[in-house]
Formats: structure tokens, C-alpha cells, sequence
């Protein structure tokens, strides 16, 4: 199983593009993409399944860019949280490779990797959830004019990740396509080395 969470300074950064384009690179995974809001929508069980895909929502664009199944959880505030993400479990199964679209995610399990997407450095307006999760992160992404990945550019927890300048969130470059894949194999063996112990 791989976990990865995507999650982004604020609204239109460009989460979902960069789900779409993981979904896209990593198709041998099968992902189950999964989208966590705070907010109500049309939907009342906390744990919905898309079925068509589309460009109509996030949960359709996943579908369409190729994600064996799609949800949208909703979790209005973090008391429920577990409950709602037990819910999941209960659907997908455990063994499910996912993709969560969530800053808050992070504080209730530890992702293989945590991609964060900023509008650039020390933006104003950034979520308050985004600030929380940066420790969590192992690289962040930021739009530019061409794809560029700059080495150790910045600090959390774990130490030091890349900053990979994407010039498309749904075309992911080669280089960062072999930086996912290698670290996701380096987080599968760890966790297969803990689990055995």
C-alpha cells in the first residue's frame, strides 16, 4: 500500500491538477484518489463515491485522468475525522494505494509522501492548514515557466527536500516522475522492514 497526501497553500494552487498528473505517472498503483473537505456539499454521507468521470468535479477528474475508484470525505471538524476516515478504510480496504487531497490529513496518518503546492515563498494568504503540514512535506510545488527541481531547497522535520518548479501540474517531468518513484520504493521498503519486526 502507498499513501501519499497532496495538499496546497490555499484554493486554485493547483491541488487537484497535481492528483491528476500523479494518478497519470503512477498508473501501475490503481490509485483510490480521495478528496477530504471541511464544507457541506450536495452530498450527505460523510464518505460519497464518485462513479463518472469528467471535469464536472475534483472527484470526476480523478476518475478521468485514470484513479480506479474516487471519494469525497467530508469531515467538518477534526473530532470526526477518525470516524469519517474509519468510513473509508471500511470501503477501500486497507490495502488500497491512495491519494489524499488534504492539508489536514497529515495529522492523522503518516503518508510514504507528502507533496505540498505553494503560490510561491512566504505568500500571504496561505491556509493556516498549509503552515501546519509543511513540516510533513518531502518536496513542494510551485508553478512556473519550465520544470526545474532544486535540491535541498528547503527544511522540515525530516530534513531537507526539493522544490520542484512544475510548468504543468497534469504533465509530471521525467525528473520528478524518477523522484517520486524512487522514494515511494525507499518508503514501501521501510514500512515493510517495520511491519516485519
Amino acid at each position: 500500500m502507498a499513501i501519499i497526501v497532496v495538499g496546497g497553500s490555499g484554493r486554485g494552487v493547483g491541488k487537484t491538477a497535481l492528483v491528476c498528473g500523479l494518478i497519470a505517472v503512477l498508473p501501475e498503483l490503481s490509485w483510490t484518489a480521495v478528496k477530504i473537505t471541511a464544507h457541506e456539499h450536495s452530498t450527505s454521507e460523510p464518505v460519497w463515491e464518485e462513479e463518472t468521470p469528467g471535469q464536472g468535479s475534483d472527484t470526476a477528474r480523478y476518475l478521468a485522468a485514470g484513479a480506479k475508484r474516487a471519494f469525497l470525505l467530508t469531515a467538518l471538524d477534526e473530532a470526526n475525522f477518525p470516524l469519517v476516515l474509519d468510513g473509508l478504510w471500511s470501503a477501500i480496504g486497507r490495502d488500497s494505494h491512495v491519494i489524499f487531497e488534504s492539508n489536514r490529513i497529515v495529522h492523522h496518518l503518516r503518508p510514504d509522501l507528502c507533496l505540498l503546492v505553494c503560490r510561491g515563498p512566504d505568500s500571504a494568504d496561505d491556509k493556516s492548514s498549509f503552515q501546519q503540514a509543511v513540516p510533513f512535506a518531502d518536496a513542494l510545488i510551485e508553478h512556473a515557466e519550465f520544470d526545474q527541481m532544486l535540491e535541498g531547497a528547503f527544511e522540515d522535520k525530516k530534513g531537507s527536500g526539493p522544490i520542484f518548479h512544475v510548468a504543468s501540474f497534469e504533465r509530471i517531468s521525467p525528473e520528478m516522475r524518477l523522484w517520486l518513484r524512487e522514494k515511494l520504493l525507499t518508503a514501501r521498503a521501510h514500512n515493510e522492514e517495520h511491519r516485519a519486526r
